[in-house]
């Protein structure tokens, strides 16, 4: 069996376990966890640049702001009740995402548009830009927008955050209304 096959399965298996978590700080250390088998994943796929993103972002970052937030609220998820357009929004997401995977190219087919005649350009490219190393051509001269919206991204997922956590502040006892104090994070 293929080792991404494997990686594949335990993602599975991990978002499966945090959907059916009622404690929240087990829920935040599994979705780390999730984060690092996706960075896993991609490093076996060739994807280098976005399993280092996603180590950062998905494993680092996040974590520490979702266990920030965890420590102003209750230790245990409060019974909700069944919704039904959630399942429905999240369905027709994942169906339109599989939809629009099927014509493209098997993993690793030499028909992929990554193994087109692109990286003549990428190499040579470097005269044109005045820039003697192919990697920072690459990233700053043909990547840079990307670079940009990316940095972007984070910073207004990080100001969100910030805001998020700057209102109010509840008293413990407002939150764990219902709650038997061990529950209660110190």
């Amino acid at each position: 069996m293929p080792i991404e096959a494997v990686l594949f399965a335990l993602l599975i298996a991990t978002a499966l376990v945090v959907a059916r978590l009622r404690d929240l700080f087990a829920a935040a250390m599994l979705t780390g966890m999730f984060s690092l088998l996706s960075a896993s994943l991609f490093t076996m796929m060739d994807a280098v640049d976005v399993a280092f993103t996603e180590a950062a972002v998905g494993a680092g970052i996040s974590t520490v702001l979702l266990l920030g937030a965890l420590s102003l609220t209750a230790l245990h998820e409060r019974q909700q009740p069944l919704r039904l357009l959630p399942f429905v929004v999240v369905f027709l997401t994942g169906s339109a995402l599989v939809y629009g995977t099927v014509d493209m190219p098997a993993y690793g087919s030499a028909d992929a548009p990554i193994h087109n005649d692109i990286t003549d350009e990428f190499l040579h490219g470097s005269e044109k830009v005045h820039i003697p190393n192919v990697v920072t051509t690459v990233l700053g001269s043909y990547r840079g927008y990307d670079t940009l919206g990316e940095t972007t991204v984070v910073f207004a997922a990080a100001m969100g955050v910030i805001l998020m956590l700057g209102g109010r502040v509840r008293r413990r006892d407002e939150l764990d209304a219902g709650h038997d104090a061990e529950d209660v994070v110190p």
